[in-house]
């Protein structure tokens, strides 16, 4: 009797171990999108932040609902090429798209980039201008992104890419 109690405990901890692991895993994107957030204010903070350091700021639109918004943040993070791109050229801001806020104000000022499904990107330049949308469908592959893609969008958008200099003499 006292085994079968000892193995009922040792299950119940292995049970409520694992639904830890799988909550906290789950969880671990919950904040990505803030559907309570100011998003006029954190734009424009993003768009003073990116005068100040000479970037464009990439506008993720989606919501905590959705698997493509969270794997793409996944896959850019864990590679470290990607990553450093977007840190050396961008600010990033996840634009919360949800039943609670849909931000509709704001995606109608840049062209209602939601037609093209979740996560979208809008690329914007130093004054908040919106320089290009990204179907995001363009950069998957099977169930996750394409690095090359990614890297491509990237550097097509940069603030080099649409400097006259990066031309002169060619």
């Amino acid at each position: 009797m006292n085994k079968i109690v000892g193995l009922n405990r040792y299950v119940l901890i292995l049970c409520l171990s694992l639904f830890s692991v799988i909550s906290n895993g789950q969880n671990s994107h919950k904040d990505l999108y803030n559907p309570n957030a100011n998003a006029k204010d954190d734009l424009a903070n993003a768009i003073l932040k990116a005068k100040n350091e000479n970037k464009h700021i990439l506008v993720q639109i989606g919501g905590n609902w959705c698997k493509w918004c969270i794997e793409f943040n996944r896959f850019c993070k864990s590679d470290s090429q990607i990553d450093s791109m977007v840190q050396a050229d961008y600010v990033v801001y996840h634009l919360n798209y949800s039943k609670e806020n849909k931000n509709l104000e704001i995606l109608s000022q840049y062209g209602f980039p939601q037609r093209f499904g979740f996560p979208v990107f809008v690329v914007l330049n130093q004054n908040g201008e919106r320089i290009h949308t990204e179907n995001s469908s363009y950069l998957e592959e099977g169930s996750s992104y394409n690095k090359a893609k990614i890297m491509a969008f990237l550097k097509a958008w940069n603030p080099r890419a649409l400097d006259s200099k990066s031309y002169e003499g060619k």
